[in-house]
């Protein structure tokens, strides 16, 4: 896309004399615009396809159908990936959130189209996950590719990255508030004066191409009406507790079904095995096929009655005990259909799916209470708080679940349940998870950026090169002649000390020896193994900056050695990690 040299040669001859504030203001625009079209062009798909295949149809008279378009979208899906991408597409937040931290964010360019259609075919043929994290993927690809393309810094292709997150979400819900807390709280983008304003310029952008490409309605819209009843405190309370809950579930089972997947090494196997599974869930649970949206607002406008008269259990829609159970399999199975999509080879994100159980959750929640507790609670309101509060805690980002309901419902007089909610979801999640979904593997393995600057550089830093491997190594049984030879063509004064295998036996420092090595009378009789030292600690080559760090504040050393597995490999030096260090942060810095 961006890889003609003269096209490029064209563009910056063109925007040279423009410095380099109002540049990130005009490329920040341009992120918004791409982003937003990126994102009807796949909405517009996946709706496309979708009536292609149901047009006509119903869950009744085309039953088998059903079962077998996810399974034959993700296998689809599959093949393009396969022989077309030849590339994971995979978890796309996660992607973002790695590359800023280990790939200077750098996304590959083929990643501003191939998620959208990747997502097309496993959401359009049923696919039970959502179509936003491929395409904050998506917006964020195109930041990345803009920034490159104009050989912008680290900083500034990471904001662009932002915006292209930010143009993203606030494009495909049309909510531009949304959009940019989404990317300050789960990309961990700085907020700054310098960042703000290019997210404000993506953001509003994308949302007023929104508007013009997809109308009023974006994937769906709902107007909050009556006033906020402080009586239902309580209950919104208990909600956002519930919901926390669920939310750790979700994210727990989602990890781990997701891994045993990801053990079938047979691929075909894995399809089958997957495509299965979905279809009999969704054979059992109707609202399972696609993302759920519809279910959603079959909840929102009244009619609930008619997302459980569509399942094979309709004869029992008198029952009530029935009805809830079939709800509560609603919230608890969801986790099996998303995760057996994605698992098994299909393109989505859990964001849609964790609206969808919120939302299932709120209702049944509001069901329990007016049959058992004898309070009179709008459904309504309590299927929009319940999506905020599954969302701030899958997500760990309350605000941009409460900025989102708000802005698709325009209910603002609906900000204090979904403050309430949101933070009780968000608490009760965390006191059990410190990280999100998102941001938990990527903690594991040290590769997550925080907003805690020291941290993020350190997170930046790949100490492993660093490390200096051209030290002279010295014998146990060389002499003391032998060493001093070593010591005339060295400019160092550490000289680690192997056997035959390469396996660390001490160092040799050259103070210690400054008194002695001109002496030649112990030239023969003085023998390295009598003259090294065993290092305060050691660093194993595995470990992580953090670890690093820890071993010089706890042996207070400048210099420790390093192995791989027992075996030498080199040095490191507190003052070049600090080098390094001193260097990074002026990428993070402010102007």
């Amino acid at each position: 896309m961006f890889r003609n040299r003269h096209f490029r040669k064209i563009f910056q001859q063109k925007l040279l004399g423009i410095d380099q504030v109002r540049l990130m203001y005009f490329l920040s625009l341009v992120v918004g615009l791409l982003s937003a079209i990126a994102a009807a062009i796949l909405k517009y798909s996946i709706h496309y396809l979708h009536t292609l295949l149901t047009e006509g149809i119903t869950l009744h008279s085309a039953s088998y159908l059903y079962l077998a378009y996810p399974l034959t979208g993700m296998l689809f899906t599959y093949l393009f990936i396969r022989y077309v991408v030849k590339d994971n597409i995979r978890h796309g937040i996660s992607r973002i959130l790695y590359s800023i931290s280990r790939r200077r964010s750098h996304l590959k360019t083929h990643n501003t189209w191939t998620s959208i259609v990747a997502t097309t075919l496993t959401i359009g043929f049923g696919g039970s996950v959502g179509s936003e994290a491929p395409i904050v993927l998506t917006g964020s690809s195109i930041g990345s590719a803009l920034g490159r393309f104009f050989n912008l810094n680290y900083k500034n292709i990471t904001l662009l990255i932002g915006c292209g997150a930010a143009g993203a979400i606030s494009g495909i819900f049309k909510a531009p508030i949304t959009g940019i807390v989404f990317t300050l709280e789960v990309l961990m983008l700085d907020l700054t004066i310098s960042s703000i304003v290019p997210l404000l310029i993506s953001s509003v952008t994308a949302a007023t191409v929104a508007y013009f490409l997809m109308g009023e309605k974006v994937l769906f819209s709902f107007n909050v009406a009556g006033a906020f009843n402080i009586s239902n405190i309580p209950w919104y309370l208990l909600l956002g507790v519930v919901s926390g809950l669920i939310a750790l579930y979700f994210s727990k089972m989602t990890l781990f079904l997701e891994e045993r997947y990801a053990a079938i090494k047979n691929s075909y196997l894995r399809l089958i095995l997957g495509g299965v599974i979905l279809g009999g869930m969704i054979y059992l649970f109707p609202p399972f096929f696609g993302e759920g949206y519809d279910t959603i607002m079959l909840l929102l406008q009244g009619n609930s009655d008619l997302v459980f008269k569509t399942s094979i259990f309709s004869q029992f829609s008198n029952s009530f005990v029935m009805i809830v159970l079939f709800m509560a399999g609603l919230v608890f199975l969801k986790v099996v259909a998303s995760s057996s999509t994605n698992g098994a080879g299909g393109i989505g994100g859990i964001f849609a799916p964790t609206l969808f159980i919120g939302g299932i959750n709120g209702y049944l929640v509001a069901s329990l209470l007016k049959k058992f507790v004898n309070v009179d609670l709008p459904d309504s309101r309590f299927v929009l708080v319940g999506m905020a509060g599954m969302m701030a805690g899958v997500m760990h980002s309350p605000l941009t679940a409460i900025f989102l309901i708000a802005e698709i419902t325009g209910g603002y007089n609906l900000l204090i349940p979904l403050i309430i909610t949101s933070t009780a979801a968000f608490i009760t999640t965390r006191s059990f998870e410190k990280h999100s979904i998102y941001h938990v593997q990527l903690a594991k393995s040290g590769d997550l950026i925080t907003h805690d600057k020291d941290k993020a550089v350190l997170t930046r830093m790949n100490w492993k090169r660093e490390i200096d491997t051209d030290l002279l190594k010295v014998k146990p049984s060389d002499t003391l002649a032998d060493l001093v030879k070593i010591i005339a063509r060295s400019k160092r004064n550490i000289f680690p000390v192997v056997d035959e295998y390469n396996i660390l036996e001490g160092v040799v420092q050259l103070d210690d020896v400054r008194e002695i090595m001109f002496r030649q009378d112990l030239y023969e009789i003085t023998f390295v193994k009598d003259l090294m030292t065993i290092p305060p600690s050691y660093i194993d080559k595995k470990e992580n900056i953090d670890s690093v760090m820890e071993a010089f504040r706890h042996t207070g050393a400048w210099n420790l050695p390093v192995l791989d597995d027992g075996y030498y490999v080199g040095f490191i030096s507190k003052s070049r990690i600090y080098s390094t260090y001193r260097e990074l942060l002026k990428e993070f810095s402010d102007e």
